[in-house]
């Protein structure tokens, strides 16, 4: 197949591993992969944060990117973002009708057929569930609320993560409940916020987990914060970076800098 990925403005600016893990797990499966370079954001913080005439340019501008690349012979569009594709796929079309325009509502909804989250791709259109990985970690898996409840994947990351050989799969307490990320939710309700990180990390603590994964980076952002905070030792990890992980490379491992390159 040939596959287009949205890197995400968090994978863009915060956290490039998880979309470049994505792309060079689609490429080991054999599948073609393409970065349209003029992709932005999918408007998914304007439109939560209830600016919907300021998300109308930034929905148009990811609808007609995508939908091009759609023309030019891509089959399918993926995210390792369950709240991005949720985006595309429940507000995309709405806020284009809101504004009286259903000639980018409709061609919302033709792209938003045609987008996937990672898990969902890998599993309901590309039909695999062991992609090769290797990852000998004990590892705990965060369900988002966007991919649960938006999205519905279900237990596909599980199945994934049952067949990556050396993974350790510990269950999460409580684990639909959710981490108290929730975008400007964690901003405008800090207290409440914190509260829910808390109960969060009290479960992954309690699991005796390595890592912590999930298939969303702001939740892991969110969660892997308040842990480090702990000095808890135990990592987060976007499930694109272990199923893109072999016995050759640990594509969660960090990254390392040559003195060389780093510029004052």
């Amino acid at each position: 197949m040939r596959i287009a990925v949205v890197a995400t403005c968090l994978g863009d600016a915060l956290f490039p591993r998880a979309p470049i893990a994505t792309v060079d797990l689609l490429e080991r499966l054999g599948h073609e992969v393409v970065f349209p370079a003029d992709q932005t954001c999918c408007g998914q913080m304007h439109v939560n944060t209830g600016y919907l005439d300021a998300a109308l340019p930034v929905v148009r501008h990811h609808v007609e990117v995508f939908g091009r690349a759609l023309d030019e012979g891509v089959d399918a569009v993926v995210a390792p973002s369950g709240s991005c594709v949720g985006c595309v796929r429940h507000q995309h079309a709405m806020v284009a009708r809101r504004a009286g325009d259903e000639g980018l509502a409709r061609a919302a909804e033709q792209g938003a057929e045609r987008t996937y989250e990672l898990a969902e791709l890998l599993v309901d259109v590309l039909g695999v569930t062991d992609v090769g990985a290797y990852y000998p970690h004990r590892v705990t898996y965060h369900p988002t609320c966007h991919s649960l409840r938006m999205l519905r994947v279900g237990d596909k990351p599980l199945r994934l993560l049952r067949a990556v050989r050396g993974l350790e799969l510990v269950e999460l307490p409580d684990a639909e409940v959710c981490c108290g990320f929730g975008g400007t939710f964690a901003v405008k309700n800090a207290e409440t916020s914190t509260a829910m990180l808390a109960d969060k990390m009290a479960n992954v603590l309690s699991s005796r987990a390595e890592v912590c994964t999930a298939g969303d980076s702001s939740c892991l952002m969110h969660i892997g914060g308040g842990l480090s905070r702990l000095r808890s030792g135990v990592r987060t990890v976007h499930l694109a970076e272990i199923l893109a992980s072999t016995d050759r490379e640990d594509r969660s491992a960090d990254f390392v800098f040559d003195r060389a390159e780093v510029r004052p």
